[in-house]
């Protein structure tokens, strides 16, 4: 489904006194033959301006790119709107499919998948014309797409089963798309216009385009300190990220993670196909295996949408 940005100037006047005036400015549209006094509108909304007055555009430009959610646009509060009909809810799987020898970090082996009983050896433990196979999986837990706890960071933290489903299943999502940004650290300032209490937080970066080659840990993006701050102290309840490291790899003291995990909010990375899924409105869940003494392992991460 295509969508579309507006890119103005704006000329406020309030009808208290003063005004506002603003250069390239971005909200959602609903379609590419929105008018001036529409966007006009849509801009006072997404603000939350009260007694304005007259508002003046120029400059107005319809750009085709994806949403990111203006408050009071086409993709707030709209669960699903546009991908589901009939009443069913539709579903966007946000995992890499672990395969035999796939490289998630250049650093970590890959996993091996055999077989510890074959098919053909099985037939001589059954009955004629009944076999099975049973699969064994070497890996270490840090690959595909995978959940951090704090035991990953702290030794006295909870492992993966201390999350009880109500922090990982049908979250409500909001998705932060940053990939257009030009910076590499998502900081408090990217974050401030969301409302995340109680949500998850993903991270749109497109890095997962370079997923399996080697230019997917280069100029990656990460979230920076002051934003970890930022989602701990307006609720964050689990955070994910469609690249390489949720923190700056270059940076040996990896503050997201110390804070997040210290805080008991979850960490899903390396995700995927984040622009599939609407800037609010959609659920997240990402389930691990209940593994006693793991800080790390895989997930299955998928958004809902209704």
């Amino acid at each position: 489904m295509t969508t579309y940005r507006a890119r103005f100037d704006a000329d406020v006047t309030f009808t208290n006194g003063g005004g506002l005036q603003v250069q390239g400015f971005l909200v959602d549209v609903p379609s590419a033959e929105v008018t001036s006094a529409q966007v006009g509108e849509l801009f006072l909304d997404s603000l939350g301006l009260l007694m304005a007055g007259d508002v003046r555009l120029s400059n107005l430009e319809i750009v085709e790119a994806a949403h990111k959610g203006t408050r009071g646009g086409p993709a707030d509060g709209r669960p699903g709107d546009g991908q589901a009909g009939g009443g069913r809810a539709q579903y966007v799987e946000l995992s890499h499919v672990i395969r035999d020898g796939m490289v998630t970090l250049p650093n970590l082996p890959g996993p091996v998948l055999g077989k510890q009983l074959t098919r053909e050896a099985s037939r001589e433990l059954y009955a004629p014309g009944t076999e099975f196979e049973i699969g064994l999986v070497t890996m270490v837990t840090n690959t595909g797409t995978y959940m951090d706890s704090p035991y990953h960071r702290y030794p006295d933290g909870h492992d993966l089963t201390g999350f009880s489903l109500d922090r990982t299943v049908d979250l409500p999502a909001v998705v932060v798309r940053v990939e257009d940004s030009g910076r590499l650290g998502i900081d408090a300032a990217a974050l401030a216009t969301y409302d995340v209490a109680g949500k998850a937080v993903l991270l749109h970066t497109g890095d997962d385009a370079r997923f399996g080659t080697p230019q997917y840990v280069e100029n990656a993006h990460f979230l920076t300190r002051d934003g970890a701050e930022w989602l701990i102290a307006n609720g964050a309840v689990l955070v994910g990220i469609d690249a390489a490291n949720i923190d700056d790899m270059t940076d040996g003291t990896r503050p997201a993670h110390t804070l997040l995990l210290g805080a008991n909010i979850a960490i899903v990375e390396h995700l995927t196909a984040l622009s599939q899924v609407p800037p609010t409105g959609a659920t997240f869940t990402a389930t691990a295996p209940r593994i006693s003494g793991l800080g790390t392992f895989p997930v299955r991460a998928y958004a809902k949408l209704s």
